[in-house]
């Protein structure tokens, strides 16, 4: 019964990640679809491209709360479900691959570094704490926003396994860091080639107005 529990979980938290929230606050609040300028990426990143600061803060702030609730809802209320840490963790690996690859987006979804850092915070406040400081201290000495969120990624199932103990949480946080390596591999080949962005660097010409009238994205 508990594995029945479990999979009922996975699937919810997965649907609850495929809410591409890049996508909704832009029709919501009449800009263009994130996935048709800048980087294509449906994130708060490139949902800033638009012009729109307050537009990015609330993807931002909604890509996490996607990956936080599903975890902080297993570890409140799991444990009379046979649900433990250890399947939080799995829980919110899902809700990361629902932002990876949304079902209702056609699969097209964002990098996940928001996301990720939700169920951090939802498994641990600390460890999410720890990593979050891991991105500002590499954002502040490189002014490259994928630059820390890969070292953050590559740390946080390192300060699991060294802080707490080795375990299941600590193996997804490695497949959740793994991903979202995978889903940078444009940045680390931007990097490499001194091409990468820094953070307050010009907007792309790309980017699309403010208040532009929101597209539909091809079907």
């Amino acid at each position: 019964m508990t594995l029945v529990y479990l999979l009922l979980a996975l699937v919810l938290a997965y649907l609850i990640g495929s809410l591409s929230f890049a996508v909704i606050v832009s029709r919501v609040m009449g800009l263009s679809d994130p996935r048709s300028y800048g980087s294509g990426n449906p994130g708060a990143t490139n949902v800033l491209r638009s012009g729109n600061k307050k537009a990015a803060a609330l993807t931002l702030l909604l890509d996490a709360v996607k990956g936080l609730v599903p975890v902080l809802l297993v570890m409140q209320f799991g444990e009379p479900y046979g649900l433990d840490e250890d399947a939080a963790a799995w829980v919110g690996l899902a809700a990361f691959a629902g932002h990876v690859w949304p079902v209702f987006f056609r699969f097209a979804g964002g990098k996940g570094v928001a996301t990720a850092a939700g169920v951090l915070l939802g498994l641990n406040v600390w460890l999410g704490l720890a990593t979050l400081a891991t991105w500002l201290i590499v954002a502040y000495f490189f002014r490259y926003s994928s630059l820390a969120a890969l070292v953050a990624a590559v740390f946080a199932p390192f300060y699991h396994a060294l802080i707490w103990r080795p375990s299941l949480v600590t193996l997804a946080l490695m497949v959740m860091a793994g991903l979202l390596l995978w889903r940078h591999a444009s940045n680390i080949s931007k990097l490499l080639a001194g091409t990468e962005s820094k953070i307050g660097q010009g907007k792309s010409s790309s980017a699309a107005p403010a208040g532009r009238p929101a597209r539909r994205h091809p079907r």
